[in-house]
């Protein structure tokens, strides 16, 4: 059983959350025309562009940030907006921002070197995001209610994009990251490479639940049990 943030949040949690939702947004519709103008650089066109834009993790997984922010930032009872504000999704979603920062700080800021405008795509969406939302999610989200359990269901995302990139990159020829590229590493090297990824998510995960379950009880009673 899920839990909602409350369905009239506080005025404050409203404006933080805004103005959290406001810098995601800006930060993937940079990244969105910095990866255009590379495509275009290299003589690609605009969905080439596209294309490699919807392909990385981080991505993915800002946009779902932003959509979690944008639904504690608004009153509406939309079912969309209840959804992003289940404490159960809130938190997965937590897990994998969270992973996101983890991994690009210990594998993949080694291996480049962004300046102007990409830099600061790359420090909104690898660091500012998972701090904003880690810190929406220890204030706003009664996540008392975590079971151990619910990491299983977490686990459907990672999972599910890991076949998503595979695939794309089957087709294509290119891979979002260099651990799980099937054309230099085989796929015996990137199964170990996911399984250490999982591994990671998994340990995050565990750890978002142990929080979650030692928070102080919500005090305002209208966050309720779904």
């Amino acid at each position: 059983m899920d839990m909602i943030v409350d369905t009239r949040p506080s005025i404050a949690l409203r404006r933080f959350a805004a103005a959290a939702a406001l810098l995601g947004w800006a930060a993937l519709a940079l990244q969105l025309v910095l990866s255009i103008g590379l495509a275009a650089s290299g003589g690609r066109p605009v969905a080439w562009g596209v294309f490699m834009y919807l392909g990385y993790f981080t991505i993915l997984t800002n946009l779902l940030v932003a959509l979690a922010l944008t639904a504690a930032a608004t009153p509406s009872q939309a079912g969309l907006w209840r959804f992003f504000r289940r404490s159960g999704v809130a938190s997965a979603t937590a897990a994998n921002i969270t992973v996101v920062g983890l991994v690009y700080f210990f594998v993949l800021r080694h291996i480049w070197s962004p300046q102007g405008l990409l830099w600061l795509a790359d420090m909104l969406l690898h660091y500012a995001m998972p701090l904003l939302f880690l810190a929406y999610w220890w204030i706003a989200v009664p996540a008392r209610g975590l079971r151990w359990g619910d990491i299983l269901s977490w686990w459907i995302y990672p999972l599910g994009y890991l076949v998503y990139a595979l695939v794309r990159g089957a087709v294509a020829g290119v891979y979002p990251y260099p651990f799980i590229d099937v054309g230099a590493l085989g796929y015996g090297r990137t199964a170990i490479n996911a399984a250490g990824v999982t591994l990671g998510f998994s340990l995050v995960a565990a750890l978002l639940v142990a929080i979650g379950r030692s928070k102080p009880m919500p005090k305002n009673k209208s966050e309720a049990r779904l």
